[in-house]
């Protein structure tokens, strides 16, 4: 797997991003009903399929998802370039708003927050780096793999949580990897 180096631009984009728009929902709750998907309403307002992905509600999501995106995004933007990054980011977004539409809790429901497209990030880095260890909490070394399969059970089972995204995220990122390293050029010197 070759290492770009490329600079993580578009992480910090996103990034700043969301919290622009932390701070104006903070200033005006309803831009949280506006910018919101809401199954019902989908197709009133179908700009929310992305624009969800960049509202939070609370400082806990927001530094979840952000502290998460900061770490992952930048170690994949620099294996697998800005573009595919992006790709995957936005695609596992969309996914998981699309099955948080077909399996909602309720049709009223509202989903927020960048977790799907999160969990795709995580999902390509799992089948592209197996043996990834990182440090859960900055303390304890695990595998890559144990600690997304942990915080997905562990965040699929609260309430008030859209696992649906976290699952359509997911699965997108597993397959997306795995087509990534199906195209991997071994270079011999």
């Amino acid at each position: 797997m070759a290492y770009r180096g490329s600079r993580p631009t578009a992480v910090w984009i996103i990034i700043a991003l969301n919290l622009l728009l932390f701070i104006a929902t903070l200033i005006n709750g309803n831009l949280i009903l506006l910018l919101g998907l809401q199954p019902i309403s989908f197709l009133a307002r179908p700009w929310t399929i992305v624009t969800n992905l960049f509202i939070h509600g609370g400082v806990w999501h927001i530094f979840a998802n952000m502290i998460t995106l900061y770490f992952f995004g930048s170690f994949l933007c620099r294996l697998i370039g800005v573009k595919k990054f992006l790709l995957v980011y936005f695609a596992g977004g969309i996914l998981g708003n699309i099955v948080f539409i077909l399996l909602p809790p309720s049709p009223f429901s509202i989903a927020i927050g960048a977790s799907g497209a999160v969990f795709a990030l995580a999902g390509v880095l799992v089948v592209l780096m197996p043996k990834l260890r990182v440090l859960l909490y900055f303390i304890i070394p695990l595998p890559l793999w144990v600690v997304v399969l942990v915080f997905f059970v562990i965040w699929s089972f609260l309430p008030g949580i859209a696992w649906q995204a976290h699952l359509g995220g997911l699965v997108l990122g597993l397959v997306a990897g795995y087509i990534f390293r199906r195209r991997v050029r071994y270079y011999y010197t």
